[in-house]
Formats: structure tokens, sequence, C-alpha cells
């Protein structure tokens, strides 16, 4: 099972490696999760600097795919040499979610077609004007695509990618290990609260 966080230049570390640590929470011989960038090296809007664990076409064979977020993501949809790889990313055959301004790439994608979209506030104008509605709540899905927005939604997103392949169990363990002491169960309600209606057809038995 693979796991592909699509990091671009100027990335937001808060939405790449936040999911890169609650779905590595999940401890299982066939489950890997990859830094994907077009690059050998990529670096954050913060001066952060991380080497690439998989390319974006490696990342079109991933059984799921997390768009991230950044500074320069306007750029990245206007580059063809990016958008073209991407538009080998299916939802029929892969869970497909996107952090803030990766709701962009979807967008333009046309993975958005008729789906409502969760993105950051800087973004949503961008979004809206891609022609995809814009939500205000930190987490939505539609069958195997799901967005959220704010940076501190990335735990949601990488809790719905693992509830979708390895059950609730694993899922609220994830959350539970990263919520802040003497709030866990406080936080996982919260985010559980937020993607659970979009769970409830999809649940797998924890293995």
């Amino acid at each position: 099972m693979h796991i592909a966080i699509l990091t671009f230049e100027g990335y937001n570390e808060l939405d790449s490696l936040i999911a890169l640590g609650v779905l590595n929470r999940v401890q299982a011989d066939d489950w890997r999760v990859t830094v994907a960038t077009p690059t050998e090296r990529v670096t954050s809007m913060n001066g952060v600097t991380i080497g690439q664990m998989s390319s974006l076409t490696e990342a079109l064979a991933a059984d799921a795919v997390i768009v991230g977020s950044g500074i320069a993501t306007r750029e990245v949809v206007e580059t063809p040499a990016i958008m073209d790889v991407l538009s080998g990313l299916d939802p029929q055959r892969q869970l497909i979610g996107a952090q803030c301004s990766g709701a962009l790439v979807l967008a333009r994608l046309g993975l958005l077609r008729d789906v409502p979209a969760c993105t950051d506030l800087t973004t949503k104008p961008w979004v809206v004007a891609a022609g995809v509605d814009v939500l205000n709540q930190p987490f939505f899905a539609r069958g195997n695509v799901a967005t959220a927005g704010g940076c501190l939604s990335s735990p949601y997103l990488a809790a719905w990618l693992i509830a979708r392949l390895r059950g609730e169990e694993e899922a609220r363990a994830g959350l539970h290990y990263v919520a802040p002491v003497g709030e866990k169960d406080e936080y996982v309600d919260r985010a559980w609260h937020a993607i659970a209606p979009y769970l409830a057809s999809h649940l797998q038995v924890s293995v």
C-alpha cells in the first residue's frame, strides 16, 4: 500500500509533513508513505529543504495520493511538465486528497467537477474562479476524492485515508498518538466529527 504526498517547491511544511507523520503511525509491512516531488529536492516556504522519496510518475501508481499545498501552487498549475504528469491521477483506482491549495490542482485537473471543496482562505478565490464551490468547513469528501482546508486540517485528511485503507480503529489510533496530552479524546472526537459523515459507506474492518 503506497500513499504519496505530492510536495512542490515552496511547500507548506504543516500540510505535507504533518500528514506524513500521522500516516506513518500505521505500522504494517505493506504500508509505505512517501513525499513525491517533481525534482530531487524541494524547499519549503520557510526554507526547509527535503529530498525526493518518490517521483510524480511513481505517485500515479500509488493507492492513495495527497496533493500538498504551498505558496507556488498557482505556478504549479501553469507548469505543463507537472500537470501533464498529474493528469494521470485517477479516482476510479486511487484515493485522492488535496490539502489547502492542492484543491486548485484538483480543480484544474477536472477532478472537482460538480464536487464542492475545502481549501484555505487565501486559495479560496482561485478555486472559486476555477468553477468550484468552496465550503466553510475543514473537510469534505465524495467518493474517492477529499479536500481539507486550513493547515491543521491535515490530520483529518490523513485520518480519512487511514480509515478508508485500514479501518476506523487505526485512524483513531493515529489521531490519538499526535493529539495534545490531556486533550486526546476531545481532539479525536472533534476530528472524527469532521470526517465520519464521509466514511459511513466505505469503512473497512481493521487488519
